[in-house]
């Protein structure tokens, strides 16, 4: 027995097409989609003090290709394109599926955003402190809340923030019912799920032996075939166009790699224990992968404003290049000392572009000041002065801070339809050999206890992990 889960984006702006294709193309079990990289979180911050959502948009578009057939084929939808407003996203899905008639369970995962709460700002990676206020604070969440919610009959689930690789784990914890305690089957499929959050990336695209790949113009996108022991098939519908083979796995393997212990919220998986085979054409096995207990922090992106910054690119031409970006540079500093901004980056290409960067916390300085400023030279310059970039205002620019905190300090909430499912929990210290398929239950059977309905049908094979 397997679990087909197919990816169908790998980041906001991937192909709209991809879902509709993955839905099409051949039988899969649950359809995910990664549309959250640490700058998009900024892009959404910024896009919801515009007053536009907080979510990715394009999620709908996608959705509403394939939500009626996704229904009728009992196939599963588990994103991560809430963002920064899951709530929202999920309303959204409801309004959408009223419009096309339809009647989905749809669940939203919330707790992720810790905006606004008292945190170490010490950076994980350089130790520096920030001391600016941040704009956005995201943790990292896990797998469990999102099979929570398929546990609970979801049809859709949306989460903010989680790992890439939970959207995989997730319905992994679902259908096989691995407890905290079954690391190396977590671990597996965290690494099916790094393997395939990048969409198109495991199946040829942006492949260093790229002429090995067939028909890369109509890649399609990979198909994780997750078993219960956690090792798992990465394949891709017949009929499309890209390679799945030990090397294009590899490549995507590597990707964002830190080191040999990958961590996450609910296992950290040995990537030094990967096993690879070929498994037929376009079919790669994954297997071996063990796995270790979580640390006792979760990552949190944090976004604040750097300030304000503004490009000009000059061209230059003909003989005595350098001498020449010399020249334009003490121009422009005549006329607005170097000195002025909080940063300055100045590159001159191989092709003769010369690109003088600017940063600033004041909007004006890195605007118009600086930007006319060159323009004024364009008469008193190097012989030949050609600009690429007219004169313009500075744009904001926001930076990446990852920051730790306890995991016993963030608390996952699940909600299905509006109704919040478990008030409280802590998915990150489950009790070993609970599912949170049984904590829906034993909640469920303690509400008929009271006189509430249950709702709970407990499969047979999940009897044996009943705590």
């Amino acid at each position: 027995m397997t679990l087909r889960i197919a990816n169908c984006s790998g980041f906001y702006g991937d192909r709209l097409s991809a879902a509709r294709e993955m839905v099409e193309g051949g039988p899969i079990d649950v359809l995910t989609g990664d549309w959250l990289a640490e700058l998009t979180m900024l892009i959404l911050a910024g896009n919801r003090l515009k007053g536009r959502p907080g979510y990715a948009p394009t999620f709908l578009r996608q959705l509403e290709d394939v939500l009626g057939p996704c229904l009728d084929k009992g196939i599963k939808i588990v994103t991560n394109a809430g963002g920064l407003d899951p709530a929202g996203c999920a309303q959204a899905v409801h309004e959408l599926a009223g419009r096309l008639g339809l009647s989905p369970a749809v669940a939203h995962v919330t707790g992720d955003d810790l905006t606004g709460r008292p945190l170490d700002l010490v950076n994980a990676d350089t130790g520096e402190r920030l001391d600016a206020t941040p704009l956005t604070a995201n943790a990292y969440l896990g797998a469990r809340p999102i099979a929570a919610a398929l546990s609970a009959g979801a049809d859709v689930v949306v989460t903010g923030r989680v790992t890439d690789a939970a959207l995989v784990t997730g319905p992994g914890i679902w259908r096989y019912g691995w407890g905290p305690d079954d690391l190396d089957p977590l671990a597996g499929s965290v690494v099916a799920g790094h393997i395939i959050e990048c969409g198109c990336q495991a199946t040829g695209g942006n492949y260093a032996f790229f002429r090995d790949v067939p028909d890369l113009a109509h890649c399609g996108f990979p198909i994780a075939e997750l078993r219960a022991d956690g090792s798992a098939v990465i394949t891709k519908h017949p009929g499309t166009g890209g390679l799945v083979s030990v090397g294009t796995v590899t490549a995507q393997l590597v990707y964002e790699l830190g080191g040999p212990r990958y961590l996450g919220p609910d296992v950290v998986a040995r990537f030094d224990t990967i096993e690879l085979a070929d498994d037929g054409p376009d079919r790669v096995l994954v297997s071996g992968v063990r796995g270790e207990p979580p640390p006792g922090t979760l990552k949190v992106a944090v976004n604040y404003l750097g300030g304000f910054r503004n490009t000009m690119t000059l061209v230059l031409t003909g003989l005595d290049v350098e001498a020449k970006a010399r020249v334009a540079e003490e121009a422009v500093w005549a006329r607005i000392p170097r000195d002025s901004f909080d940063s300055v980056d100045v590159t001159l290409t191989e092709s003769g572009l010369l690109r003088i960067t600017v940063m600033d916390a004041d909007e004006r300085t890195a605007g118009r000041a600086f930007s006319s400023a060159v323009v004024e030279t364009g008469l008193a310059s190097y012989p030949g002065f050609y600009g690429l970039t007219p004169p313009g205002n500075a744009s904001p620019y926001g930076v990446y801070w990852p920051v730790l905190v306890p995991a016993s300090e963030v608390r996952p909430q699940v909600f299905l339809n509006g109704k919040e499912l478990s008030p409280a929990v802590s998915y990150t210290h489950l009790r070993a050999h609970e599912t949170l398929r049984h904590l829906v239950c034993r909640l469920l059977l303690e509400k008929k206890k009271r006189g509430g309905k249950n709702e709970c049908r407990q499969r047979k094979e999940d009897k044996a992990y009943t705590g």
